[in-house]
């Protein structure tokens, strides 16, 4: 359906290509506002856009945390935005077993940052035949994912990006090395920096991850400075109230503003 996967030749554009939307699948009516709001935004700015969400959280801090309305449940959901507004879908996956199965609904398999050294698992996903975006582990130095884009070629999979989302810094706190873009880019595939996971503040002892969204255009503004190929961002109409990752989401009425801003400093870094 998306032939050009990674990323929907974001180069002709001129721009940056996003990865967005809310962190789970919580109901039947929130991914399709985000969507078609990002949709909207990203059209109007010639954006390359997909549209993320988990069916399922596996990797929860607390037993009690929301993990999904069910896995057929949330996929057919993304099935369903993906026909309805013609754009590609991107969803985690956690297990070999998942691999073969969210193939069947989306474009786009995300390995999280904490697997992406789980050898039987990028190999599952590259047998998918799908585009393969593989997070940097929080206790990787950028130079060791030289690895995980060797293990992508060796089991046939050209068509993969890397993301940057931060590295632990101490118990509680995460730090972005914008080093870390050109250097991963010299793998020869698209570098993308998470804004939003990148500002998590991990391990807080009520077993709620908590956040600095205040600083998530600081992020963005540099990840398009230092010549990020793409954008990952999660988003949501009421972070306050959102059943997971809420404390380092942007809230949906901001996204405008900041795509504008960051659409405006790619376009200065173009014309340097």
């Amino acid at each position: 359906m998306y032939p050009d996967l990674p990323f929907l030749n974001h180069q002709a554009t001129g721009n940056f290509f996003l990865i967005a939307g809310p962190c789970v699948i919580e109901d039947h009516e929130n991914p399709f506002q985000v969507c078609e709001r990002l949709l909207a935004i990203t059209s109007r700015l010639q954006i390359p856009f997909a549209f993320k969400a988990s069916y399922r959280k596996a990797n929860r801090s607390s037993v009690s945390s929301f993990t999904g309305i069910g896995d057929r449940e949330g996929l057919e959901i993304l099935r369903t935005i993906r026909e309805r507004y013609h754009v590609p879908v991107v969803t985690d996956i956690h297990s070999e077993d998942e691999a073969a199965m969210a193939a069947e609904y989306v474009d786009v398999l995300q390995i999280p940052a904490f697997l992406c050294r789980q050898t039987e698992l990028l190999h599952a996903a590259a047998r998918t035949g799908k585009c393969v975006n593989v997070k940097k582990g929080q206790f990787l130095s950028p130079e060791a994912m030289k690895q995980v884009a060797d293990k992508m070629r060796a089991f046939g999979c050209e068509n993969f990006m890397l993301t940057e989302r931060g590295t632990t810094f101490g118990y509680q706190d995460l730090v972005v090395d914008f080093r870390g873009v050109p250097t991963m880019q010299h793998n020869r595939v698209p570098v993308v920096v998470d804004i939003t996971h990148s500002l998590q503040q991990p391990n807080q002892s009520a077993g709620v991850t908590g956040g600095r969204p205040d600083m998530i255009e600081t992020m963005g503004r540099a990840a398009i400075a230092v010549g990020a190929d793409g954008i990952f961002m999660e988003t949501h109409p009421d972070p306050a109230h959102a059943k997971s990752d809420g404390a380092n989401m942007l809230r949906l009425d901001l996204a405008e503003t900041l795509l504008e801003h960051l659409t405006a400093i790619r376009k200065t870094i173009l014309n340097l």
